[in-house]
């Protein structure tokens, strides 16, 4: 059984739990079977949220707090070098960071860290074509692209249900640029 851990790091207030929660829905759109659920406290808005998806093609029991990711999603860059946002990842996993410098700045921030490492200005998406800095759904578009873990489309399907009318066109034109823009 081959069960995908993927752990969202964002602040409270960001969407880590909605994105987390719309990544699972997407995945049980398509006949997969998932978990969802945060990991916070009593925080307020802007402090550290983890948020958790695990998806598995079978069945599974499995229901502990996400220690090893095989991905992690970076929301909000301003963690970084804050929140050791990469511990516990697997050896050669994933992670996708919004961040607006370049990919080799970026990758300093992961020295010694055995991973796949992306980035993409899901910030810069967000202000452009939401009119807010709303990355949450953004940066799936961009892990789908590198982590094909569901079909952008699933995605989208669910995000629109989710969020009716112009923010769901809005959200699923940012998610199809994050998915062509990752680097």
């Amino acid at each position: 059984m081959r069960i995908t851990d993927i752990r969202l790091n964002g602040r409270g207030g960001q969407g880590a739990v909605t994105a987390s929660r719309l990544l699972g829905e997407a995945a049980i759109k398509e006949g997969q079977y998932t978990h969802a659920f945060p990991n916070f406290g009593p925080e307020r808005a802007g402090a550290p949220v983890t948020s958790f998806t695990r998806i598995c093609p079978e069945p599974f029991t499995e229901k502990t707090e996400v220690f090893e990711p095989d991905v992690v999603v970076v929301i909000d860059p301003t963690l970084l070098g804050e929140v050791p946002v990469a511990q516990g990842l697997k050896k050669g996993g994933t992670i996708v960071c919004n961040y607006s410098g370049k990919l080799e700045e970026l990758k300093k921030y992961f020295e010694g860290v055995d991973a796949n490492i992306h980035k993409v200005d899901a910030s810069k998406i967000a202000v452009e074509e939401l009119g807010v800095d709303k990355p949450n759904m953004i940066m799936l578009g961009a892990l789908l692209k590198v982590r094909p873990l569901v079909k952008l489309e699933s995605l989208i399907d669910v995000t629109k249900e989710r969020f009716k009318g112009s923010v769901g066109e809005k959200n699923a034109k940012a998610m199809r640029r994050a998915y062509e823009e990752v680097e």
